[in-house]
């Protein structure tokens, strides 16, 4: 399924075991990689065409995430994610996103956590303070997006049922200050890091509602539990595949024909979960719950079954998968970094 070689506008080319390469005890992604990720707009799949972007279809998107975490774990999940934080680009106003991402370069990334507060002024502007973490890709976002509670005379402000009120914001990357803080095993050059938020006025031209749109396409449909169910389903399965190459080399008498049928099969039925989404919602507009928990629960049961799986075939490798600077260490630490995301954990 991997691609032979990737070629950017210019016509150089560059391999997948280019790639590799690269990115083995990387702690951040190279200028290289990032500028062929700028160039084939691979940050900017889900942003609409008429921004700039690629406006690709959903299983399109998939297709794309899967190929990338094929490649390499790390370098695929800092595309997921940043991604789909430019997904954004359909809550803000026409005119904000043309000009942000006019720029080839534009690039969101932040946290889905509330770590601060907004502080509405008089002039329609808010100051911003505040703490978030995991904001993935930080060392090469062009913005941080962040939800903070709103705020008046330092007291919160209520909605209609009493509750507080949360707004998202777009700040530009000089906004914000970097704390490179990642310590896990694993996913080391995904860039991580927790962020901080010091009295920035912003506009409320760059605040947003996550289920407000101004676009007009059946991807804005998208309940964001399919959508993160699946752009993160095929990370794990590209890992995976990745994973399995490498234990051929290792230990080449490996049987694995049936843990690559596997893959390839739940790969194909991501991609038909995809086709049947975009479909209902042309069709009658709406998503049933009882879809959304079948598609949480076949992309739960897989990542559980597969992390079995991978554990099964790294017990029969030897020492020379645990070597920290080897592929495979960086394939097993990557992955299992990444299944600790709290969207598959199930509830104990």
């Amino acid at each position: 399924m991997i691609k032979t070689s990737i070629q950017n506008e210019n016509r150089t080319m560059i391999t997948p075991e280019e790639i590799r390469n690269e990115m083995l005890g990387a702690s951040e992604v190279s200028p290289k990689i990032m500028n062929l990720n700028h160039e084939k707009r691979l940050l900017q799949i889900w942003v609409p065409k008429k921004y700039g972007g690629l406006g690709l279809r959903l299983k399109e998107g998939l297709s794309v995430l899967f190929d990338w975490s094929q490649i390499d774990g790390s370098l695929g999940w800092m595309l997921t994610l940043c991604s789909g934080a430019n997904f954004f680009s359909r809550n803000l106003k026409p005119e904000i996103a043309t000009a942000l991402f006019a720029n080839p370069k534009t690039c969101f990334g932040g946290s889905g956590m509330i770590g601060g507060t907004a502080e509405k002024q008089n002039d329609g502007t808010f100051i911003i303070n505040g703490l978030w973490h995991f904001a993935t890709g930080a060392p090469h976002l062009s913005h941080f997006t962040l939800n903070a509670t709103l705020t008046e005379n330092g007291n919160p402000l209520l909605d209609e049922s009493g509750s507080e009120i949360i707004r998202s914001f777009v700040i530009s990357k000089d906004q914000a200050e970097i704390i490179p803080n990642w310590k896990s095993m694993g996913m080391k050059a995904t860039g991580t890091y927790s962020f901080k938020v010091n009295n920035t006025k912003v506009s409320e031209d760059y605040s947003f509602v996550y289920d407000e749109f101004f676009t007009d396409d059946v991807l804005d449909k998208i309940p964001f539990r399919i959508f993160a169910d699946l752009t993160l389903l095929v990370n794990y399965l590209g890992m995976a595949s990745h994973f399995s190459e490498e234990a051929i080399k290792i230990r080449p008498n490996l049987d694995l024909k049936l843990f690559n049928q596997m893959i390839s099969g739940h790969v194909e039925k991501s991609f038909q979960f995809a086709d049947e989404i975009e479909m209902l919602l042309n069709d009658i507009k709406f998503i049933s719950p009882e879809k959304q928990s079948e598609i949480h629960s076949f992309a739960t049961s897989l990542v559980e079954n597969l992390s079995h799986q991978i554990l099964e075939i790294y017990f029969q490798l030897g020492l020379r998968a645990t070597h920290t600077d080897s592929e495979m260490y960086q394939i097993f630490c990557d992955y299992f970094t990444a299944t600790q995301h709290s969207n598959f954990r199930r509830e104990l």
